[in-house]
């Protein structure tokens, strides 16, 4: 029986100092406000910022039936999804803190209205909770111009740098 690869996996990071552990990792997923889409296009990389919700394997963004990324994602649908948390630029030390993960996985179209319904009313559960009654049914009379993605992650891994505090940099 074949072992399954684990899918938090930070063995390719070259700075193996800056890992950020897998318990930091899957909190920064949930509480990120939105992260950064990249898909491979005949011109070259397709980036956008988008909103999201993870669940599980599976990360769940919604979109127009039509517009760039789908048209991509008809001829690749291997994409790679980052999301980056705090952030402090220091300048005094010429270098910024940060968080962040990244994704790699398969993104498909959810075509099953009732789990089109249950990703929606998971970004509603993020992105809108005290509203949620009202965004179900806003949700209901835009089913069907809405488009449900579902990334299916294959492999993460995540990132951090703390700088702890000293005096003045000196030049």
């Amino acid at each position: 029986m074949k072992a399954e690869k684990k899918v938090y996996d930070n063995s390719v990071v070259r700075r193996q100092d800056r890992l950020l552990e897998e318990s930091e990792a899957y909190e920064l997923l949930r509480r990120g406000e939105y992260g950064f889409l990249a898909i491979a296009g005949p011109s070259g990389g397709y980036g956008i910022p988008i909103s999201y919700v993870w669940n599980g394997d599976s990360i769940f963004f919604h979109c127009a039936p039509e517009g760039e990324k789908l048209r991509l994602l008809t001829n690749c649908s291997e994409v790679s999804f980052c999301v980056v948390g705090h952030t402090n630029v220091l300048p005094n030390r010429f270098t910024t803190e940060y968080e962040s993960v990244i994704l790699f996985g398969h993104m498909e179209v959810v075509t099953m209205d009732s789990e089109r319904r249950d990703a929606l009313g998971l970004l509603l559960d993020k992105y809108a909770a005290e509203h949620k009654e009202v965004g179900m049914k806003y949700m209901e009379g835009s089913l069907h111009r809405t488009t449900v993605l579902r990334l299916r992650i294959r492999r993460m891994s995540g990132k951090m740098k703390r700088v702890h505090p000293v005096s003045e940099a000196k030049i």
